[in-house]
């Protein structure tokens, strides 16, 4: 039996987990690249894994887990009308997502040869995400209100 809406599910979880594993490891890239040496050979190396990242796996995954998100609620529209659980949900991915365009820009200030924060920044928000989606994944499964 083919169920739509179970495989617009499956895929749009899995492109949230690959969109979070860039959000948690991109901003560990920047703790090394933030002690790196201008010039040198690890800062080379992290601009291209921190490019890597965001084109190949960050952006398309965060692109495929908003449209299937969207289709998933565009196929359950009446279910999702009579909860508050949705809204607050997606309070929280837009939030990610403007994480995401931090961490983008932020790439582009290293690029330009700055150190735009500390080493220690980088490693105190790297816990963002992984608190957002605690609090997404309990206001998806335990729908509170």
């Amino acid at each position: 039996m083919f169920d739509l809406y179970l495989w617009l599910k499956a895929f749009h979880l899995s492109a949230v987990i690959f969109w979070m594993a860039g959000l948690l490891y991109l901003p560990r890239l920047f703790v090394y690249h933030s002690v790196a040496e201008k010039g040198g050979e690890l800062e080379a190396k992290m601009e291209e894994a921190e490019a890597k990242l965001l084109r190949i796996i960050m952006n398309p995954a965060m692109i495929a887990a908003f449209l299937l998100g969207l289709t998933l609620i565009a196929t359950q529209a009446s279910l999702y009308t009579q909860s508050l659980w949705l809204p607050v949900k997606l309070l929280f991915v837009f939030g990610l997502m403007g994480y995401h365009g931090f961490l983008a820009k932020t790439r582009k200030a290293f690029l330009e040869g700055g150190r735009p924060k500390s080493e220690k920044f980088f490693r105190r928000i790297n816990e963002i995400p992984a608190l957002a989606t605690l609090i997404i994944v309990i206001l998806v499964i335990v729908k509170p209100f």
